[in-house]
């Protein structure tokens, strides 16, 4: 297929969302932007976020990953199941109790606004990582696969993404991206169920046969009990999981603001529950045509030994016509799809928290609201603009395994806030230098204690439990710092926060 197609393509896409976007902001203010005028389908938001959960992380890393891993990241899908357990029935019921905007508003409980603004800003920093890394993968199969004949520099490619996405959310923010992500993940899941069927046929299998064989093969080993040294051991990945569902969806404004646009908690649970279930399903497609690829490599139909970095792998097969044309003009679309529901909605929360957690003023006149919005909105831009730069200067292994790891340190603060505001009966409000040393101190010495693992017991590798370690190291340290008083009282806590 010739760079000039795939151009096209790319371009009637995004014309597609643009006219999903002028429809859906029609009489769009700020409360359509925040929180979607809380009239979002619960259904429609749960299709929907199994695109922006998976992402081009998931689209593209997760197959390279079973290359080196097997099947084993499927430990850690399973773990997600418990963590959207715990946010539908134990996080979900507090935010719509207290009428969030800003989840970190809650944090304000114990912790006051230093609270609100530290667990706000581990956030900012955090997705602000998460949505780069996400893009970069984009943004570099654009640049190695489909863009080669224009010779197009990273950074531009990069700046058009950004400036694309900014374009189609800048107005309807979440009440567009509700509709866009369901677009982008009806994309997605074609591109794959596609590839599959395709790729099944190419090994003279149909699909049962292909599941049969994988199942058959070395590339299905999903489960490791019998080594507690193994970074992928059940327990750690398990654990992992449903820790990092637990803050990196229910803890993390970008997930919840979803949620808290459906009109009420019923709807929000069977959103999560019914997407959490979906999720399990569509993690296996996705590792199943990973085990179904390399075996395909490995019977000498597909070179892969020219490419250094596994996230590179299934990109090359899909666009190398080996599986069709069908696959590489979906191939496209899926990963254009998967990159643009994640990043959309991190940009639109990024936003929201900035605003809500740093800068709304109550004296602010609508006009002087939505322009201070405008603003910030530019800003988390260009930020993700320099730090996916950035990081194609840095990434050398599958991206979501790098992904995960940053998040054990930089989700652990806010986990350990969480925790210290769900179960303490101690307050910090007086104390924001605490809140401020205990949140940068924890990744600090979860850093130190892994290292020390290192040496001392070098046969032993950490995993996802980094995440858990980090939020009891500031918990500990929130614990200690506390004095002893009663809850506070319902008129000391943080007023719910709307908009418009």
């Amino acid at each position: 297929m010739s760079s000039t197609v795939i151009i096209i393509l790319i371009a009637a896409y995004f014309l597609l969302l643009l006219f999903i976007a002028k429809i859906t902001s029609k009489n769009a203010d700020e409360a359509s932007f925040f929180i979607g005028n809380k009239s979002s389908k619960w259904y429609v938001v749960a299709f929907g976020m199994i695109g922006a959960s998976l992402s081009g992380v998931t689209f593209i890393s997760v197959p390279g990953w079973v290359g080196s891993s097997a099947m084993t990241y499927f430990q850690v899908v399973l773990g997600y199941l418990l963590g959207y357990v715990f946010i539908s029935f134990i996080l979900m019921p507090l935010y719509y109790r207290l009428n969030l905007t800003s989840i970190y508003t809650f944090l304000g409980k114990n912790l006051g606004k230093p609270g609100n603004q530290a667990g706000a800003s581990f956030f900012l920093f955090s997705r602000i990582l998460g949505a780069a890394f996400r893009l970069y993968l984009v943004c570099l199969v654009l640049k190695s696969f489909v863009l080669v004949d224009f010779n197009i520099p990273f950074p531009v490619i990069a700046l058009i993404s950004i400036a694309l996405i900014w374009l189609y959310t800048n107005k309807g923010g979440i009440k567009t991206i509700i509709w866009t992500d369901t677009l982008q993940t009806a994309f997605m899941l074609v591109a794959i169920a596609l590839a599959f069927w395709q790729l099944s046929s190419a090994m003279n299998f149909g699909v049962f046969e292909a599941v049969g064989a994988i199942f058959e093969s070395d590339y299905s080993n999903a489960f490791v009990f019998d080594d507690i040294n193994s970074k992928q051991n059940f327990w750690k990945q398990f654990l992992g999981g449903a820790l990092i569902t637990i803050t990196m969806t229910g803890m993390d404004q970008d997930m919840m603001q979803k949620n808290l646009s459906c009109k009420n908690i019923g709807d929000a649970q069977k959103n999560m529950l019914s997407f959490a279930g979906v999720l399990v399903f569509v993690n296996l497609l996705f590792l199943g045509f990973g085990a179904l690829m390399f075996m395909y490599i490995d019977a000498g139909n597909f070179g892969a030994d020219q490419w250094s970095k596994s996230d590179e792998i299934f990109p090359a097969l899909a666009l190398s016509g080996n599986l069709g044309m069908a696959v590489a003009i979906f191939f496209i679309l899926g990963l254009i799809a998967a990159a643009y529901s994640s990043a959309d909605s991190a940009l639109t929360s990024l936003t929201t928290s900035l605003y809500v957690d740093f800068l709304e003023d109550k004296k602010d006149t609508p006009v002087q609201a939505k322009k201070k919005r405008r603003v910030i909105h530019v800003g988390i831009s260009v930020a993700l603009f320099l730090v996916i730069v950035i990081f194609e200067k840095l990434a050398d292994s599958s991206v979501i395994d790098q992904l995960l790891t940053v998040a054990g340190y930089t989700y652990g603060p806010i986990l350990g806030m969480f925790i210290f505001c769900l179960t303490s009966q101690k307050n910090l409000a007086n104390k924001p230098w605490a809140i401020w040393v205990a949140a940068i101190a924890a990744p600090f010495l979860t850093y130190a204690i892994k290292a020390g693992l290192e040496t001392s017991a070098p046969n032993y590798q950490i995993g996802y439990e980094l995440l858990l370690l980090n939020g009891l190291i500031n918990y500990g340290l929130l614990m200690l710092f506390g004095v002893n008083s009663p809850r506070l009282q319902t008129q000391n806590k943080p007023p719910a926060t709307t908009i418009g």
